[in-house]
């Protein structure tokens, strides 16, 4: 079952030790088909996707939540929109997260996370998210160490917490190479229709390429849990990411046995005149 390939391939194991540079932006080896091939699997299973959601919001009791994280042109926008553009909206919402605004400053660093997870029977995707709390915090260095080195256990504790009340957590990270994150960077100078993507702050943050990888790797190992995995995406090739996260959502909400909520009253005895 390619899912449960997928699943197994991608996933950080617990205080598993992740580097970067050792592991391919292009292909896992697992997939086995060219793209001409893989395509029409990638169809199938947003429809899959699609039937799925559709149980889960009847159903009303259990929660999926998918946390998208990547380097600047990673592709979380790009995958989210086809992997949800057979789902009906209102069952999915899907929250973008920024430089926190000054009355978030002013709460705790999870307090504007948790007012937007999953309700029952709910998707709710996160492009990027509380993890930028400890990653963009440390890398720009925006408070000292001492501060964002106590987030990975309260997030820990968080994500135990929402796992503990019926939600799915499923962490992706799309992994990009230095040269395709350059070749897409100059794409968006390149085409008029997509300056409004490029900011002068993404080279800023090229610059320190090393040292997010270094604080994404120490994510990895100190944050992928059993309740809570990390999956490692290569994301290089738009159609192996799409794919292979589609694979890892589809088989989550698989061994999920959904059902449509059984009446409690008989169909064949209603008449509808």
């Amino acid at each position: 079952m390619l899912g449960e390939v997928f699943t197994e391939k991608c996933r950080v194991r617990p205080g598993e030790s992740v580097v970067l540079d050792e592991i391919s932006t292009t292909t896992l080896g697992i997939l086995g088909k060219p793209e001409e091939e893989a395509l029409p699997i990638f169809h199938q299973l947003r429809d899959k996707l699609s039937d799925q959601q559709r149980v889960l919001f009847a159903e009303g009791r259990r929660k999926l939540l998918l946390v998208m994280q990547a380097m600047d042109t990673g592709g979380k926008d790009g995958c989210v929109r086809k992997l949800f553009s057979r789902v009906d909206p209102q069952g999915v919402k899907v929250t973008p997260f920024k430089a926190p605004s000054t009355r978030e400053l002013a709460h705790d660093f999870l307090w504007r996370i948790h007012q937007v997870v999953p309700a029952k029977g709910e998707i709710a995707v996160f492009n990027r998210s509380h993890y930028e709390d400890i990653i963009a915090v440390r890398v720009k260095n925006l408070a000292p160490q001492e501060v964002w080195e106590k987030r990975y256990k309260h997030i820990i504790d968080f994500e135990q917490m929402l796992v503990d009340e019926g939600t799915t957590i499923l962490k992706f990270f799309l992994h990009i190479s230095k040269d395709e994150q350059k070749r897409r960077l100059q794409s968006r100078l390149d085409r008029p229709e997509k300056h409004w993507k490029f900011f002068p702050d993404d080279l800023a943050d090229r610059a320190r390429w090393d040292e997010f990888q270094v604080a994404y790797q120490d994510v990895f190992a100190r944050t992928s849990t059993e309740a809570a995995p990390w999956f490692l995406i290569p994301a290089d090739y738009k159609w192996y990411r799409d794919m292979a996260v589609a694979q890892i959502v589809t088989h989550a909400l698989d061994k999920l046995d959904l059902r449509y909520p059984k009446v409690t009253w008989n169909p064949r005895e209603i008449v509808v005149d």
